[in-house]
């Protein structure tokens, strides 16, 4: 494994932090969100306190996870962490997770390890979200590292070697936990599925050769996140209808900078993320079970998903929509017509959102309850 310069793709040390907040506080895009960010608070005194930070830890609990602590008091209903499978929390880990929201989900994340007094992740996110120079100086200050998409084929192997490199240093020489999605991008149907490319490429750095010690030494966590209701569900089936009726359709230069707002300020209802614990175990019994690479990958895809999918929190919304799509009456007793009734006029509510001229009502009202239904029908197969 060559050695990869990472400048480019790291996230902000702490002497760097200083001028990188003068440097955003001079964009005007940013600064005119400060008011509406920071409702109340006196704009210079704001950004005065912002000018005396001098640590990436100062920004990320003071600033970032103070203003979170207030979103969830009007946009959720809580936000909690089932720690009962959390690892020794003195290790670094890679908590692997399913994704519903572009921004909160690894967000909320670093609040509750703040909460327990654990280490802050960095954080990956793709480059095709910073639309901004000034939002990827944002995220770097947040503690992102960038993940760089749409390259040549030449390209994108350097680099999904270099990131490769990267996870591997920062979990083993600099002994900090990351956050990263199960796959590029959310699962707009919420069918969590672990994407085996990014197993691949997490595997490139492993110089031992000896694969199980390889991925073992990638310590990963998997965690599930549910959210009772996601503000994104009508974009995300707007989207599906989109794609259905034109092949041709390609996101706008806005789409994900609207679902980033919505996903931050909608209603979220009850939050909960539950760690599933280490699978060392787990990728011993695959590299015993074949000595096939892809075949391995895809087994621990597998061993993920279902770590996920079992430790989903199934709310009242994922279990009447379980009931409508599938036409069964497995989840009957867990909720009331009352609740029933709610959910479905949530549903057309949402469905009226769409601000498409031909809107397919029927399709839009199907995609939503999938939606809602697929964390449910997961889980169960998960304990089979």
């Amino acid at each position: 494994m060559p050695s990869f310069d990472f400048e480019n793709i790291r996230p902000y040390r702490d002497e760097e932090v200083h001028d990188i907040i003068v440097s955003l506080l001079g964009e005007q895009e940013l600064t005119e969100q400060l008011p509406v960010l920071f409702k109340g608070k006196d704009m210079e005194q704001l950004k005065a306190y912002l000018l005396s930070l001098r640590t990436v830890d100062e920004f990320q609990i003071h600033v970032v996870a103070a203003w979170l602590e207030g979103l969830k008091k009007v946009a959720t209903k809580g936000v909690e962490m089932d720690f009962t499978a959390c690892p020794d929390e003195r290790q670094a880990y890679m908590f692997i997770t399913n994704h519903r929201d572009i921004v909160l989900d690894s967000a909320f994340l670093q609040t509750l390890l703040i909460n327990r007094g654990m280490m802050l992740t960095e954080i990956a996110i793709g480059d095709n979200l910073l639309k901004r120079p000034w939002i990827k100086k944002l995220v770097r200050l947040n503690r992102s590292f960038i993940v760089e998409r749409d390259l040549g084929v030449k390209e994108q192997m350097m680099s999904s070697m270099r990131l490769s490199a990267y996870i591997r240093t920062t979990l083993h020489e600099r002994h900090r936990s990351i956050w990263i999605a199960q796959r590029e991008g959310r699962a707009k149907d919420s069918n969590d599925r672990t994407q085996p490319a990014l197993l691949k490429m997490m595997a490139m750095s492993d110089e031992g050769g000896d694969w199980a010690e390889g991925m073992k030494q990638l310590r990963f966590c998997p965690t599930a996140i549910s959210y009772e209701y996601d503000p994104c569900d009508y974009l995300k089936a707007k989207e599906m209808q989109q794609r259905r009726d034109d092949a041709e359709w390609k996101k706008g230069p806005t789409d994900d900078l609207v679902s980033m707002k919505t996903g931050i300020f909608g209603w979220k209802g009850k939050v909960l993320y539950r760690m599933a614990g280490t699978i060392e175990k787990e990728i011993d019994e695959i590299a015993q079970a074949t000595t096939r690479k892809n075949e391995r990958i895809n087994a621990l895809a597998e061993v993920i998903d279902r770590k996920i999918h079992s430790n989903y929190e199934l709310m009242v919304t994922h279990r009447v929509a379980h009931d409508i799509v599938t036409g069964e009456r497995t989840f009957a007793g867990t909720y009331s017509e009352e609740e029933k009734a709610k959910f479905t006029e949530y549903v057309a509510c949402q469905v009226s959102k769409v601000d498409l001229a031909c809107r397919d009502e029927e399709f839009l009202t199907s995609k939503i309850m999938e939606m809602y239904a697929n964390p449910a029908i997961n889980y169960l197969a998960s304990k089979q």
